[in-house]
């Protein structure tokens, strides 16, 4: 899934947004008040007190109004804001000027290029296939078909085609749950064939080579009160042949399948095939984090009584990616190397100490990602938060990279049965838009898998890369964007972006929503603080657990350089992060609240002390420690913003952003820090709760979701750093 002391005078405050310090603005309708209900828990010797513990029973009438009438408040504060609406439409315009959408590309055996395409003034992601890069498009599944059907918006989730191109597996949900259902559908008639196969939530599809029957892995049903924690456990891998009932399904893999494997209950498995080779490769991981044990097996086994799983690696090998070929298993492991590398072993030998290296990035690099072509590794080249292509062939481990036509980050699209001696990749920069490229081994010609762009090219914004030095002296690189010409005067509206979590890294992109940021004068500040994983392993476990204190110090002294600097000032400086990034925002200004005049908590990981105990915060446990370990519950109270607001601290103007529906992180944990907020800030400053009724961590959100979240989010900042005004 992916991916989240004390407390004094609980007494309730209403947070109205009349007498404002600054800037003023005119009464609005009362937040609705949290009742405190204070629930204390003692835990290795610490009284850890939770005030709104009641709000975590969201489905309770009581919550449920809580909440409808937080997010009716701050909508209707939000349309006042008089820049809001010319934002939205800036924002869907340059969007729609962009172009036509397309992600996720796989390229297969006979010139079948699969994608997801959203089309210029559309919604949301169809599924499509062209033959040849050139050759004309077929839609496979429209999402939308279903979202008109039902009111309720449908995303579709994955899809792995099949090696002959006859079928192709697809996982499709409702609302941003991402509670998909596995559908499959033979290509030429667009038929589905048998029912949706319910609780396949995540990728891990995969077709037998001879193309007739696939597996998947598949959820337990959860019993009837259940705990939510156990949603992810005891996941089966299922073997199904195309055109039975997936009442037939014979479970393969899993910690009550493969009793003597000795898998525990959290770890989710699934069978990895290549159409070349004889091998299966069974990998788990815990959802989250992606080492796990690999066994290997010969496909003539599958389905027989007590297959001879041989297992070659576990956790403590340090195995994030795998690719099967022939009878080599490649894969990339940071063991003696924290910037990574790829080897390759021979399955005939399966010994993890025979492994020979067959690529490591230059110095200074970070070796992010590999996928294997006809005759080569193809590895993505961290630096910075540039993405560049390295080509190695058999014997040269060093590699050569590839030219690439513009600086920015290359993303190699998936050739998956290694079919093609050219590499397919699509390169997107900060103010350069997505384009498809196909290097030939000596060139890179632009691919026409995008329609022709509509805009004007981005000509006057500035990129500078900057190091802001932390708490302990360590530089944190930034990369910082602004028109051309920005004064530093301190009066600058500054959005300060991290995350921190998992070693993901702040990337090169094209935003439209960037864009029309800066179009007002914005500078935005993209840094990759500890937790990342800019400079490979250590960068990232110097984020990580007990060390995750350095996320958000990192963040508060890239915001003091900003100001120091006279990007911004502490009237016009803004942060913001997502997910797990919440603790890197939430932290930074429950930390050091002066520095910011407003903040955005995006679907965040707010109290780290409960959020193990929901579905998906047991999955990680491994990212960011557990509550039953006294040493980690320590750093994990530490992270915990609920936990750390403080009454009567002057905090800044925060906007909570959240769907309903999100399934990695509970919509409650936004909930109690809202009210946590509401109730002890003295600032006068908003504190708002945004809700989408129809929406979950943001996967699978459509279009004008995604348009108006960005409008909201921008419009409230430039509110609160004195560029807007609110309508009478």
């Amino acid at each position: 899934m992916n991916f989240l002391f004390s407390i004094a005078r609980p007494a309730g405050v209403v947070l109205c947004l009349a007498g404002l310090m600054s800037p003023p603005v005119a009464a609005q309708t009362a937040l609705p008040i949290a009742p405190v209900r204070d629930v204390t828990q003692v835990l290795h010797g610490v009284t850890v007190h939770d005030p709104y513990r009641y709000l975590e029973e969201v489905k309770s009438p009581e919550v449920q109004g809580w909440l409808r009438a937080q997010g009716e408040v701050t909508r209707q504060t939000l349309d006042r804001i008089d820049l809001r609406d010319e934002l939205l439409t800036s924002i869907q315009s340059r969007s729609e000027a962009g172009g036509d959408n397309i992600n996720r590309v796989v390229r297969m055996p006979q010139d079948r290029i699969y994608y997801l395409k959203r089309p210029r003034g559309q919604r949301q992601f169809k599924l499509m296939l062209r033959v040849g890069l050139n050759g004309s498009e077929k839609v496979l599944v429209d999402p939308e078909v279903d979202s008109k059907r039902t009111g309720v918006p449908h995303a579709i989730n994955y899809f792995v085609p099949s090696w002959d191109g006859k079928h192709i597996a697809y996982g499709m949900s409702a609302g941003g749950s991402e509670d998909a259902s596995l559908y499959v559908m033979e290509v030429e008639t667009l038929k589905t064939v048998g029912s949706a196969i319910p609780r396949v939530q995540e990728s891990l599809v995969s077709w037998l080579p001879d193309s007739k029957s696939l597996t998947y892995n598949q959820l337990q049903e959860r019993r009837s009160g259940a705990a939510e924690t156990e949603t992810f456990l005891d996941s089966s891998v299922m073997w199904l042949k195309v055109g039975q009932p997936a009442t037939t399904a014979l479970p393969v893999f899993g910690p009550t399948v493969t009793r003597d494997l000795g898998l525990a209950a959290l770890d989710v498995g699934g069978l990895v095939f290549s159409p070349d080779s004889d091998w299966m490769v069974a990998r788990t991981t815990d959802t989250t984090l992606p080492e796990g044990f690999l066994f290997i097996a010969r496909i003539s086994d599958l389905g027989k009584p007590g297959i001879a799983w041989k297992r070659i690696a576990g956790y403590s090998d340090r195995i994030t990616q795998i690719e099967l070929k022939g009878d080599a298993l490649y894969f990339t492991s940071y063991i003696g190397a924290p910037r990574n590398r790829v080897l390759k072993l021979d399955l005939k030998q399966p010994e993890l100490a025979r492994a020979q290296v067959v690529a490591t990035p230059p110095s200074d690099t970070v070796l992010e990602h590999f996928s294997l072509s006809r005759d080569a590794v193809v590895a993505s080249i961290r630096e910075g938060t540039s993405i560049g292509v390295r080509l190695y062939a058999p014997g040269d481990g060093t590699g050569q990279s590839i030219a690439l036509p513009f600086a920015g980050a290359a993303g190699v699209h998936a050739d998956s049965a290694h079919a093609y001696k050219d590499v397919l990749y699509t390169l997107s920069g900060w103010t350069e838009l997505p384009r498809s490229f196909v290097f030939d081994g000596k060139r890179s010609l632009e691919a026409p898998l995008r329609s022709k762009v509509i805009g004007s090219p981005i000509t006057d914004v500035e990129i500078v890369e900057v190091k802001a030095p932390s708490h302990d002296g360590t530089l944190i690189p930034m990369t910082l964007l602004f028109k051309k010409g920005l004064k530093r005067d301190g009066s600058n509206p500054t959005l300060l972006i991290g995350y921190g979590a998992y070693g993901f890294s702040q990337t090169a992109h094209y935003s439209a929503s960037n864009m029309v940021w800066l179009e007002q004068g914005g500078v935005l500040a993209y840094a990759n603080v500890r937790g990342s994983g800019v400079y490979g392993n250590d960068w990232y476990k110097a984020g990580f657990k007990t060390t995750k204190p350095n996320t958000w110090k990192d963040g508060v002294a890239c915001a003091q350089y900003l100001i120091k600097e006279g990007y911004a000032s502490r009237r016009t400086m803004a942060a913001m992060g997502g997910s797990a990034g919440g603790i890197f925002v939430g932290r930074a200004v429950t930390s050091a609240p002066d520095l910011f005049a407003a903040a955005i908590f995006s679907v965040g990981m707010m109290d780290t002390i409960r959020s193990e105990e929901s579905a998906n915060g047991i999955t990680n446990i491994s990212e960011f420690g557990s509550t039953r370990d006294a040493t980690e519950f320590a750093a994990l109270l530490e992270m915990s913003t609920y936990h750390n607001i403080k009454d009567g601290a002057a905090y800044p103007a925060v906007m909570l952003v959240h769907g309903m529906n999100d399934p990695r992180v509970d919509v409650w944990e936004s909930g109690k820090a809202a009210a946590r907020l509401q109730a002890a800030t003295s600032s006068g400053k908003p504190v708002l709760l945004r809700l989408d009724l129809q929406a979950g961590h943001g996967i699978g959100s459509t279009s004008t979701q995604r348009y108006a979240e960005s409008a909201d989010i921008y419009s409230f900042l430039l509110w609160q750093m004195g560029r807007a005004k609110i309508r009478p």
